[in-house]
């Protein structure tokens, strides 16, 4: 496939959210270029979709005008950066080679349909090892990705590394095996990361407190670099601290609460980046979504003064943000 240029540039900040790009996953019923509408009709400032199916290994090739109506919706509503999200099969630190195999073609397919749309960022979770221990694992994920580049050497699709909850024997439950992935990449220009609260959570990064929070990003920052960072899921928690259970919930409803969902949302060195739910959906994805992100945007301070908010038992009555962000004193 020839290359083509990355149409999604990066966005100034939405009025609405205070200079955030806040959204959330969409559905691709009915066609990819449903998609912005929906986001459109949620409130949208950004959205994460699935290109094809993401329970299928393989999807019918994107027609000329499936991309066209996709752009131009998104032009129309004024939606972006558009995030993609790959297939939950693939498994790119899979130790059996016929699943890798097939896992590298599959995600071959996935960053072409992102690069013909227009997508700049693809997420993936790093994959799992299968017991067969994380070092092993790490350095099969970072084979896929150098055997992808070296393919696909004229596309500008980043792959973004999710942050895992480390269920089971998955990777990417602490920024180190990032780093380590990372450090095996060729090409690591065209590698960044994807945080999710519930996951980082889940996996034994506390987010709540003001020192919680301080050292995740230090620990991010000291091992990755803030400027690996592109991407933010906003979920809450089901699970507790440390579980390693990956179960999202609506903003504030979890064990996470509202407090680091303010400070994120006020933190001037994440300003850019698009933040994105992942949340339930419960049957009517519009009043979910919308509710969910009221409740972000109701954290938002305008002119230095908190917007009201839901009241957080867990905080202060006037909580304030870390000066100096996530690398403040």
């Amino acid at each position: 496939m020839t290359a083509v240029s990355i149409t999604q540039a990066p966005h100034h900040g939405s009025r609405r959210s205070g200079g955030l790009r806040l959204g959330a996953h969409m559905s691709i019923a009915g066609g990819l270029d449903k998609a912005p509408l929906r986001g459109q009709k949620v409130g949208c400032d950004t959205i994460q979709v699935f290109t094809k199916s993401n329970r299928q290994w393989h999807a019918k090739a994107l027609t000329d005008r499936e991309v066209e109506a996709f752009k131009a919706n998104l032009a129309a509503t004024g939606i972006g950066p558009v995030v993609a999200h790959d297939c939950y099969l693939i498994n790119l630190a899979a130790p059996r080679r016929l699943v890798w195999r097939k896992s590298v073609s599959a995600f071959r397919v996935e960053l072409e349909r992102a690069e013909r749309l227009g997508i700049p960022y693809l997420v993936t979770h790093p994959g799992s090892h299968g017991g067969t221990g994380e070092a092993e694992g790490i350095h099969r994920v970072a084979e896929a990705l150098n055997v992808l580049h070296a393919a696909l050497l004229g596309h500008r699709v980043q792959v973004l590394l999710e942050a895992t909850a480390g269920q089971g024997t998955s990777l990417g439950y602490r920024f180190e095996h990032l780093a380590a992935i990372l450090a095996e990449v060729e090409r690591r220009d065209r590698v960044g990361i994807c945080l999710d609260t519930c996951h980082v959570f889940a996996a034994g990064y506390d987010l709540r407190t003001r020192e919680g929070y301080r050292n995740t990003w230090r620990d991010f920052a000291a091992c990755l670099g803030l400027d690996r960072l592109k991407a933010i899921h906003l979920n809450d928690s089901k699970a507790d601290l440390g579980s390693r259970v990956d179960r999202h919930e609506h903003i504030g409803k979890g064990r996470l609460g509202l407090t680091p969902f303010r400070r994120l949302v006020n933190d001037p060195h994440l300003r850019c980046l698009p933040m994105i739910l992942e949340t339930p959906k419960d049957n009517d994805f519009i009043t979910a979504d919308r509710r969910n992100l009221a409740r972000l945007r109701r954290l938002l301070k305008a002119n230095g003064q908190e917007v009201p908010h839901d009241r957080d038992p867990s905080r202060p009555h006037h909580p304030h943000l870390d000066p100096g962000g996530p690398l403040g004193g």
